[in-house]
Order: structure tokens, then sequence, then C-alpha cells
């Protein structure tokens, strides 16, 4: 995958709309603001970091397909264009981009809104809320942004799945399928429903709302100084097989790092859920960055934060290498490493 290169990134997080936001919360390192999200029926609030509002507002909500999109989709549309950079407003007929979605969660806030209507009359249950309730939803929405767009694929997964899409999308580069490919990790929400499973998986998880993606491509004039050295094989959790063992697994695939490198990965202070992770990189020798532990639980759209913000450090020439360490939920561990590559002349 030596071949491949990093040619845009976009992110919407609780830190703001946009990478330059992301990469200030994280430089701060101080874990952003709590609020609460009520959940009918309990008198005890649950604590999230929502996605502020956008200041000002994007123009592309004045698209007419975004008339009633869900603000999963908003997430994803805001990243994907941040990532491609001015090509919409500019687009070459030739050019073909490539679009995968990751999504874990979905839409609940319309899922919600459109099963409550179902369950207390069916027969006024409004059909206009149903097509935002499908995973494919905010993939149809962008690529109607986005143009004729031969390949649009939707993954849905645990968090690991937005590796296993930027592996996807590398393949279809040097298949010839596409001239560029965009990997939109997230589009979750900020919904007492979402913050409720959270819970569940451990009291102490504070769920966030966002999205991220990396545009890839095989041109080196589109290159943003990073290319994509290797995305490991995912390490799938088996009865046989814990958690544990799949993150070591994982971590052995990559390599050993040095002390300039940098390692970004999915720790949040959560004992219970770190602690898989946090052995398989124990004897890590370089920097680490928690992107989690500022942000909170954004399940595929922390992932992608994390590789944004991998992706961020080298080109900004902070790291001659980073590695992203994704341990997901429920599914996989699969991780991916980035390397300093030489920007084009006038960058």
């Amino acid at each position: 995958m030596s071949r491949v290169f990093i040619s845009g990134m976009g992110a919407v997080s609780p830190a703001g709309w946009g990478v330059p936001a992301l990469r200030r919360a994280l430089a701060a390192a101080s874990p952003l603001p709590v609020q609460p999200i009520e959940r009918p029926g309990w008198t005890r609030p649950f604590l999230a970091r929502p996605v502020p509002e956008a200041s000002p507002r994007p123009a592309f909500l004045a698209h007419p397909r975004f008339r009633r999109a869900s603000s999963l989709t908003h997430y994803v549309a805001a990243a994907a264009l941040e990532a491609l950079g001015p090509a919409p407003a500019n687009p070459v007929p030739e050019r073909r981009v490539g679009l995968i979605v990751c999504l874990q969660s979905g839409c609940v806030q319309y899922s919600y809104r459109f099963f409550k209507e179902v369950l207390e009359n069916p027969s006024m249950a409004s059909p206009l809320l149903f097509p935002e309730t499908v995973f494919a939803a905010p993939a149809s929405h962008v690529s109607v942004l986005l143009g004729e767009v031969p390949l649009v694929h939707t993954l849905v997964g645990d968090p690991g799945v937005f590796l296993q899409a930027v592996a996807l999308a590398a393949d279809w580069l040097i298949a010839g399928r596409v001239d560029r490919a965009l990997v939109v990790g997230g589009g979750e929400e900020a919904n007492w429903l979402r913050a409720d499973a959270i819970w569940h998986f451990d009291h102490g998880c504070v769920s966030s709302a966002g999205a991220g993606c990396l545009g890839l491509s095989l041109d080196p004039a589109d290159s943003l100084g990073v290319k994509l050295e290797t995305v490991t094989d995912p390490q799938t959790y088996l009865s046989t097989w814990s958690r544990g063992q799949a993150a070591l697994a994982m971590r052995q695939q990559l390599p050993a790092g040095s002390a300039e490198d940098l390692l970004c990965d999915g720790l949040q202070g959560v004992r219970r859920l770190d602690a898989p992770e946090a052995a398989a990189w124990q004897a890590w020798p370089g920097s680490r960055l928690s992107p989690k532990r500022v942000l909170g639980e954004g399940l595929i759209a922390a992932s992608a934060w994390q590789c944004v913000a991998a992706c961020d450090a080298v080109a900004r020439g902070s790291f001659p290498a980073a590695t992203a360490s994704l341990v997901g939920c429920n599914q996989q561990a699969i991780g991916a490493r980035f390397l300093r590559a030489a920007a084009p002349a006038g960058q």
C-alpha cells in the first residue's frame, strides 16, 4: 500500500467543524465539557459531548437532498467535502471519486422518531421519515453532492471497520476503479438511545458525536505529505480468541516503532475497556495520543478521528510516522501505519 497517499482530511467532532478545531482540542489535551442528555423515564441524565452548531451554516445544507437529512448525514457530508477540498466547485469529469461511508449505530434520531410513530399509530406514521432510518442514506445524499460517483459503499460494523474501508479504498485505487477515494467514518449522533447503549459497555463512557474522513489517491501531486504504509489484517474476536489476544495479534503485525514515532490509540480512561489495548501497546517507545480522552466515545467516528489525528501529525511534520490502533468494541482489532512522504512542489 506504499503507493497510496493521503490526499485530504476532514472532521466534525465535539471540538467543532473541521480538522483545525480537532487539532486544537487534541493539542490542549483537556477533556471537552460534557452535556446532559435526558432519557425518558429516568431521573438521572446521561453525559455526552455533542457536536456544536456550525457557524457559519454549511452551504451544502441548502441542497434539496438535505431538506430532511439527519445530523448524521450533515457530519458525513461536511467531513467528506473538507477532505475532498475545492473539487466540487470545479469538477473535472475524468476524475472518478469513490465513496465509502462506515456506520455502526446509524441514524438513531430518525429511527427513534419513526418507530415511535409506528407504535403510537401505524396508520399515521410518516413515510417521509423512513428513508432517513436506512444505513445507506448518508452515502446516497453525499454522492449526490459529489456528482457522478462510480463506486459508493456503506460498511456497517464496529469501530475497526473504518480501516477495513481504507484498505478497500486502496484496492479500488490500485485496481484503477477510481482516481480518488473518500473514506468517512461515523456520522454518529448524540442521542439518549446511543448514550444508553454505550453506558451498558461501561458506566464510565461518555458518548460523543461527529464524523471523520480520509481522502486517498495514487497521485503524489495530491499528497498532503503522508502515505499509507500498511493496514493490518482484521483480528476478529471469537469464543476462543479474546479481545486482548486480538489486540496483541494486531500489534504484532505493525512495526515496533521508534522514539520519534506517534501512536494514536483508542484509550479513553475507562480501565476495563482500555485494558486489552493498553496491554498490547505497553512497550511502545514513542509518543502517544488518545483522542477519546478528549472527545469521548464516538464509535466509528472516534476511529476516524484517531486516523485523521495520526495523518495530521505526520503532514505537519511533527512526526515521521504515526500508527493508529483500533480495538473495536465487539468485532475486531485492526491497525494502520502512516509515513511522511515528500509533498509536491508548491506546498
